[in-house]
């Protein structure tokens, strides 16, 4: 049986990396940045009091509606006085996305999802870490056509990172502007 090859795939494969490569002068294809993985991360901190843990369910039944992948409980790291916060308590629910899972997840994002957001005018250029990687957050989770707004208990946030193999921020704003990624314009004055 023939695995189908995702568009957002097919798209990069035939026309970013030939862009690409003329771009930044690449000699061979295995140098072009790529997109990795996805990750998609729900902090909640309100789950943090004993007994809330029906929250961190209903996010994790969500992530996993709009990925179409199990999230997973998330913990704590450390105890943090300041924030009531103990080592080991859950607080938060999260989705790593790699292969086509994530190519049809990016697919979506940017032709479906970021569309729907209210007064939408294209996503920061500026939120790369300097290692080719970049953060996207989200106000509400209701922007994805697989969340029922009547089923919602509250509204939540989320943060996308989308990891590529780009070894500057120039590229990989180049690979994800390519791939169709709406960036802001920067503000001409």
């Amino acid at each position: 049986m023939e695995q189908k090859i995702p568009r957002l795939l097919g798209f990069y494969r035939q026309t970013v990396v030939p862009k690409l490569m003329k771009e930044f002068s690449y000699k061979n294809v295995n140098e072009v940045p790529k997109v990795l993985k996805v990750t998609l991360n729900m902090g909640l901190g309100e789950a943090k009091e004993a007994g809330n843990y029906k929250v961190l369910e209903n996010a994790a039944k969500e992530l996993s509606n709009i990925t179409g992948q199990k999230a997973v409980i998330t913990k704590a790291r450390r105890s943090i006085a300041a924030f009531k916060l103990r080592e080991g308590t859950a607080i938060g629910v999260m989705v790593t996305l790699r292969r086509s899972r994530m190519h049809y997840f990016l697919d979506k994002l940017i032709n479906i999802v970021l569309p729907r957001v209210r007064d939408f005018r294209g996503i920061s250029p500026k939120a790369f870490d300097g290692r080719g990687n970049y953060t996207l957050g989200l106000k509400e989770q209701i922007i994805f056509p697989e969340i029922d707004y009547d089923k919602i208990d509250k509204i939540k946030g989320l943060n996308i990172t989308i990891v590529t193999t780009a070894k500057t921020d120039e590229e990989a704003r180049f690979l994800l502007r390519e791939l169709g990624m709406p960036f802001r314009k920067a503000a001409t004055h």
